[in-house]
């Protein structure tokens, strides 16, 4: 039995993420892949883990303490290698895997690394977290029976996004901001109507051109000036792990991410009168006002995905989208 007690500082409401080498480091990797899989074992989930990285320098040293430490736990590792946490989603269904964990900074300073948690199809987070916090400081025991491949996802996940893709002849500017989400992009957009150009679509972990958070508009500038330069009729930036975006409209705008979930609301009204939809905290009452008037019964809830799909009986739009 190995015991093992994080800095107090990493074990989040939403996942797990610390500063690499000061309060996040690769015995705590290790230990989070034990005590992982020991959660796994407890809840009779079964013990197939999908595995991904994104583009952060410290991820691959990460991610093979994490694989290394599932292991020792007794589960079966399927390593889809690097790539966005929508690409590590979509392994963990196709592949049958029992969870997913992404190693991921998100859209933090690039000194950041961390955790994003799926066991048994529902978000790993809260007490979720703090369960497997204290099962670490008890000492979860070694089995054996685990084992460890690589699995190449990545062709059949484009075939995936791109299978349903009716786009129109416009115009669009990707800003990959040198993050995980930079070759779906690319291999993506290659095969969609219009006209597309990528900005930092290869991978650095340093994000030497800017922040990797699309929210915060001095990131979205570089993107901003790219649409309104070329006439473009939208621009879509992301983050370091390809799960958030910001976008930019044909005047080269900032579109507020409240603005973008009332615009997407109205299709999905059209087709599912009365829906629920949920705005986080910081949303506006004008975009509450606009779902109200489409006929949907706009929510305000806590910020994070993974409060929200848990907590709220909110409907999922029954079309199939995956984010690139």
């Amino acid at each position: 039995m190995t015991q093992h007690v994080f800095h107090p500082s990493i074990l989040r409401a939403y996942d797990i993420r610390g500063i690499v080498g000061e309060t996040l480091t690769l015995a705590d990797a290790h230990a989070i892949g034990l005590g992982y899989a020991a959660c796994l074992r407890h809840r009779g989930h079964g013990n197939h883990v999908a595995v991904g990285r994104d583009g952060r320098l410290s991820s691959p040293a990460l991610a093979a303490a994490l694989c290394d430490g599932l292991v020792a736990g007794g589960a079966q590792v399927s390593d889809i290698g690097c790539g966005s946490t929508p690409m590590l989603y979509y392994a963990g269904v196709t592949l049958d895997a029992d969870a997913a964990i992404q190693v991921t900074g998100s859209h933090n300073p690039p000194s950041h690394n961390g955790f994003k948690m799926v066991m048994n199809g529902v978000v790993f987070f809260g007490d979720d977290i703090q369960q497997l916090g204290e099962i670490s400081a008890a000492g979860p025991a070694k089995m054996a029976g685990g084992s460890y491949a690589e699995v190449a996802v990545f062709d059949d996940y484009i075939d995936r996004l791109t299978a349903d893709a009716n786009t129109g002849d416009f115009t669009v500017i990707w800003d990959c901001g040198n993050g995980a989400a930079g070759p779906s992009t690319i291999a993506a957009t290659k095969r969609l109507n219009g006209r597309h150009k990528v900005l930092f679509g290869d991978i650095d972990g340093t994000f030497p051109n800017h922040h990797p958070n699309p929210v915060d508009p001095e990131t979205l500038a570089i993107l901003c000036d790219a649409v309104a330069g070329a006439g473009a009729d939208l621009g879509i930036g992301f983050d370091g792990d390809g799960d958030r975006i910001g976008i930019v409209d044909a005047k080269g705008r900032q579109v507020p991410g409240d603005f973008l979930t009332a615009f997407l609301a109205q299709d999905i009204l059209e087709r599912s009168p009365g829906a629920p939809v949920i705005l986080d905290v910081k949303s506006s009452d004008m975009a509450m006002d606009l779902i109200t008037q489409a006929g949907g019964d706009a929510q305000i809830w806590k910020t994070g995905h993974s409060v929200g799909w848990r907590d709220v009986g909110a409907y999922f739009h029954q079309r199939r989208f995956l984010w690139i």
